[in-house]
């Protein structure tokens, strides 16, 4: 790679800084993986702007070879920001790091006519742009993994709390519908959901309806107990709806013990007997004038 003090880069990034903008940033737009109705012109032209600054000002006082030191950090920090923002639009890999590698068609250019017929100095400096530019093209990648990874645990987290609503059926009675499977990072967002509504509207009745879950073994019972104890805790009864024949047979054989936790089949079972334990009653209106 050229050494710092005799590459023609930084006076290229200098003398054409604002020709190469307009050259790479064309050929961003002109590019038709770059979803002009999901990025905007100016943003394409303010991000490319940023990055060539800060490249610019790197190449220049930099060391070539150390893209990780701290003269770069300015560089990784728009290459970042970059990254993480075409992720959460739905950029590919591939689409986000073309932001880096497009700029070398127009920067080769200029070193090219700026150089002339020195092949060899074409050659050395054409060689240090691209390893620089693929360098930075892998970071990019890098962190757009990070952002999507950030984006599917968010999304993961939302749908968690979305599968876990906490429903008022009556003065004092509240269910919690779940559907799906339960494992223990979902437990934690049932237990907490539930506990907050216990708080908040001060039931003494709690149904969890298992209806939804497809499967029990001994983590999905244990997960169950911690919750039904955690609203004792609280103050509030629990009652577990939604045992089918098989979940029940399941419990046996895996010689689960739920203690004193009061099971029904139906949620329409556990909310009666919700009812009957507050001192009410649902009565048949039929034939009544």
């Amino acid at each position: 790679m050229t050494p710092t003090g005799t590459s023609k880069i930084p006076d290229i990034l200098t003398k054409y800084r604002a020709d190469i903008l307009t050259d790479w940033t064309r050929q961003q737009l002109e590019n038709t993986a770059m979803r002009r109705g999901v990025l905007r012109e100016s943003d394409v032209t303010e991000q490319s702007g940023e990055f060539l600054n800060a490249f610019a000002e790197a190449v220049g006082a930099g060391n070539l070879t150390d893209l990780r030191g701290e003269k770069w950090d300015a560089v990784r920090e728009v290459l970042a920001a970059v990254s993480r923002s075409r992720a959460k639009k739905g950029f590919t890999p591939s689409e986000t790091a073309m932001f880096v590698f497009s700029l070398k068609q127009s920067l080769l250019t200029r070193l090219r006519a700026e150089i002339g017929d020195d092949t060899d100095a074409v050659a050395s400096e054409g060689w240090t742009v691209n390893t620089i530019l693929d360098r930075l093209g892998l970071f990019t990648t890098e962190i757009y993994q990070k952002g999507r990874e950030e984006v599917i645990l968010r999304q993961q987290q939302e749908l968690m709390e979305l599968s876990t609503p906490v429903v008022s059926l009556w003065e004092n009675v509240l269910a919690l519908p779940l559907i799906g499977t339960l494992d223990s990072a979902r437990t934690q967002v049932v237990m907490e959901s539930l506990l907050q509504a216990i708080v908040k509207s001060g039931a003494a009745i709690a149904i969890i309806d298992i209806t939804g879950v497809p499967t029990v073994d001994t983590l999905v019972a244990q997960h169950l107990l911690k919750t039904v104890a955690a609203a004792r805790l609280m103050g509030a009864d629990c009652i577990i709806s939604g045992i089918r024949p098989q979940i029940a047979q399941t419990i046996v054989h895996l010689g689960v013990d739920l203690g004193d936790v009061i099971t029904k089949a139906t949620l329409a079972d556990a909310f009666a007997l919700a009812l009957q334990r507050s001192g009410m009653m649902v009565a048949s209106v039929k034939g009544r004038s």
